[in-house]
């Protein structure tokens, strides 16, 4: 075996190697979660994380879970927030960027670099200014301040929008206008279906975080017997006297039902959107 050959396999072999690894690790915190899910609190005491539990019907753990975390209220307000929020970031976002992208104005550029400015400062720096605004609107505790607060545009959806909008002709806005319709109507009935792929990447990248989003429902929904979410819903099963691992790895395999169906449902959807209405450097 020559010199070539010889790097050419070593070389494959570590990436199959890493690729691997990565697999491995990524994996492993899953295959612990559902071990554990499955065991007794007398089992989980006694053993590893890694020993199989004795029975895999033991259900309890999940029963308890869906019981004392309150996870149908918490799947209620997860739903009602992840919909509106999803609706109404995707319409701001897609007409600023609609509006950024078609009509040159003075401080057009100046916009744009206060988006991507806004983008690098940490979202933590800014919580005492936000919470005393919430605090001053009486929104503390409320679900509708908390979509209001999750609305908050996101800037990479906005260079998402603007992306694909520079890929459509302006020649279909101009038709469109000398047909008599209006900047509205070019919009809705002609833009706005055409960002179809974007609109999917979209909903990908910010409705698994609003799903997840679990620091901001924490202190503005501090009512958790009421305004729980399934972020926040675990949270009952610690305490100073230690945690009960058990349930909360039934109740995150709960929170995770729904994502994975969806994401087997709707699958090609989702990857075509991403490659379509993703980014292109």
């Amino acid at each position: 075996m020559n010199t070539a050959k010889l790097k050419k396999l070593i070389w494959t072999i570590i990436k199959y190697a890493t690729l691997i690894f990565g697999a491995f690790v990524s994996v492993l915190p899953v295959v612990v979660c559902v071990i554990t899910a499955f065991k007794s609190p007398e089992e989980y005491a006694g053993t590893n994380v890694m020993t199989l539990p004795k029975s895999w019907t033991y259900v309890e753990n999940f029963v308890q879970a869906w019981k004392q975390a309150n996870m149908a209220l918490a799947f209620r307000n997860s739903i009602i927030i992840l919909v509106c929020v999803l609706f109404f970031s995707i319409l701001t976002g897609s007409m600023l960027a609609y509006v950024l992208n078609r009509f040159k104005f003075p401080g057009n550029g100046l916009i744009r670099n206060l988006f991507l400015f806004a983008s690098l400062l940490p979202g933590i720096a800014m919580q005492v200014s936000v919470y005393q605004i919430m605090y001053s609107l009486g929104w503390i505790n409320s679900l509708f301040g908390y979509i209001v607060l999750m609305c908050g545009t996101d800037v990479i959806s906005i260079y998402i929008f603007i992306q694909f909008f520079e890929n459509i002709p302006v020649s279909l806005d101009e038709a469109a206008i000398m047909d008599g319709c209006t900047y509205f109507g070019v919009f809705f009935r002609i833009l706005l279906p055409l960002l179809k792929p974007a609109i999917v990447t979209v909903m990908i990248l910010k409705g698994v975080g609003v799903y997840n989003e679990y620091y901001m429902a924490n202190l503005y929904l501090q009512n958790k017997n009421k305004f729980v979410t399934v972020a926040t819903s675990l949270f009952k099963f610690t305490g100073p006297l230690g945690n009960q691992y058990n349930y909360i790895c039934a109740g995150v395999i709960l929170t995770m039902l729904p994502a994975l169906i969806v994401f087997i449902l709707c699958q090609k959807q989702i990857y075509g959107g991403l490659a379509q209405g993703a980014v292109k450097g």
